[in-house]
């Protein structure tokens, strides 16, 4: 038996295939453009929660998401530098000559 893959879909074609729901029954639609039932519902909640950014695609981001990464990375690099300076100066400080107080 050959597994079913799933069709993958470009942003645009999910975009005007909501578009054309607006006059029609999403059944309909999704009947016409060979789609799986409910297709046409979850693209439409997609693009009303993030009009700018949906559907950004299989393994992209959006660009908050990315942006957010980026800054994670940033700051464990950050934590690491700091983690090594402090050593450093332990290192340093107990190697340090000691000064007397006393003439």
């Amino acid at each position: 038996m050959e597994a079913k893959r799933k069709k993958k879909f470009e942003p645009s074609f999910k975009r005007e295939a909501v578009r054309l729901a607006e006059g029609k029954t999403d059944r309909q639609v999704e009947r016409e453009l060979g789609l799986y039932q409910g297709a046409i519902g979850q693209w439409r909640k997609e693009l009303q929660a993030d009009p700018e950014d949906a559907f950004p695609g299989t393994g992209r981001m959006k660009p908050l998401e990315e942006e957010n990464r980026r800054l994670r990375r940033e700051l464990a690099g950050v934590r690491e530098e700091r983690d090594i300076l402090k050593k450093a100066i332990a290192i340093f400080s107990e190697r340090a000559p000691k000064t007397s107080s006393g003439s």
